[in-house]
């Protein structure tokens, strides 16, 4: 099929050196110069009809375009140009293909195979990791940077009921996306389990996109409500106080889902307008409902030497309840990249968001979720949904 291009953008898209520096790929054009008008004087083209080249009255040089550089903008397409994901649900995922042994990452492919299957599926699991906060830095620096924030960058922590931190207890957490009170929260969240002698904790994983799917197909007024209520997500400790506030379902400009954002936990005290507070309500109901249906949920024992990775654009996590008869250590990355399920939407600058630090580390409410999620342990009475052994 024939496909077009405006003049402008071809303009403004030419890969002459006077307008484009190849080796740092950033633009040398000052756009706002160029006449809104303009018009090549003339168009053939190359030889072996590899490119089109046009010869444009403000350059001295004629500018090529290569064949495949405008079949891939043929048409309007995502700005960030990520890879579509496929929503889905407990019943749908392939346990074998969400896991991949830690030896992968340094393999002739390096991190391509961590990378296509979260983008496809928001999670890996990997396995035979060693039993150390370098294993965690590796990961982390292979896929993006360790983000600083006012809770450290890698750090280690341990069940202990006596710290005022639901990250700290053995209690159930239902599923749930973390960093509500952040502006900007982390892309990926990393945790190695490197030493856990319990019995329960199955780690729990619910694809967010796939409740917003199922919502606007069974209940679009709840839908749109929570794309056009905003939701204040806080955390209060420590002599610190954060706050950010966001629909749980944001979409970019073109209408697309960017950021499923929902933790009960850590939702504020706010007063909205009686119509919109009714509105929230219902929604908070028909979507924690949905995310704690069994069969939305992907189910997982974890153990010792197994690196859970996953992204935080749409996808929610949870855990069991678990016993613990012995002290466990569990240290936690957070990295940023590109949000996996629906096209990265912030800058890779880590934000501070207040002064001063904790008077000690300690997880975020995403760490508490982490926490327990891979503090897994095989037990006979797993959880309903289906789990993997």
């Amino acid at each position: 099929a024939a496909t077009g291009f405006d003049y402008f953008w071809l303009r403004d898209n030419a890969r002459d050196p006077e307008s484009f520096d190849s080796r740092s790929h950033q633009r040398e054009l000052y756009t706002a110069a160029v006449d809104p008008m303009i018009r090549p004087k003339a168009a053939r083209l190359s030889d072996d009809g590899a490119a089109l080249i046009l010869d444009w009255p403000d350059l001295d040089i004629e500018a090529h375009y290569e064949a495949g550089f405008l079949a891939d903008f043929s048409s309007a397409g995502d700005p960030m140009r990520m890879p579509e994901a496929t929503p889905w649900d407990g019943g749908s995922i392939d346990p074998e293909a969400v896991r991949l042994p830690y030896a992968t990452l340094t393999g002739n492919e390096g991190v391509t195979p961590l990378l296509e299957t979260m983008l496809a599926k928001g999670f890996v699991v990997l396995t035979d990791c060693p039993r150390d906060l370098t294993a965690v830095q590796t990961v982390a620096d292979s896929i993006g940077y360790v983000r600083q924030t006012i809770f450290g960058g890698l750090f280690e922590f341990e069940a202990n009921e006596n710290m005022a931190d639901s990250a700290y207890t053995p209690k159930e957490l239902r599923p749930h996306t973390d960093g509500t009170y952040s502006h900007d929260a982390p892309g990926v969240q990393l945790l190695l389990c490197v030493s856990y002698e319990a019995e329960g904790g199955e780690s729990i994983m619910v694809d967010g996109a796939r409740i917003a799917e199922r919502l606007a197909a069974e209940q679009p007024q709840v839908h749109a409500d929570l794309a056009r209520i905003g939701v204040t997500g806080i955390y209060k400790g420590d002599g610190v106080v954060l706050r950010a506030r966001r629909p749980i379902l944001r979409h970019d400009e073109t209408g697309r889902l960017a950021q499923v954002s929902f933790n009960n936990y850590d939702r504020d005290t706010v007063r909205l307008a009686d119509d919109d507070m009714r509105a929230l309500y219902a929604g908070i109901r028909a979507f924690d409902s949905m995310a704690n249906e069994p069969k939305m949920q992907w189910v997982i024992r974890l153990g010792r030497a197994k690196c859970w990775c996953s992204t935080t654009g749409a996808y929610f996590t949870g855990a069991a309840p678990f016993s613990a008869s012995a002290r466990w250590r569990a240290p936690i990355s957070t990295a940023r990249i590109s949000r996996a399920r629906c096209a990265a939407t912030g800058s890779p600058d880590p934000v501070r968001q207040a002064r001063g630090r904790p008077t000690r580390p300690r997880p975020t409410s995403s760490a508490s979720a982490v926490a327990h999620l891979h503090s897994a342990q095989c037990r006979e009475d797993a959880p309903p949904g289906p789990t993997a052994p």
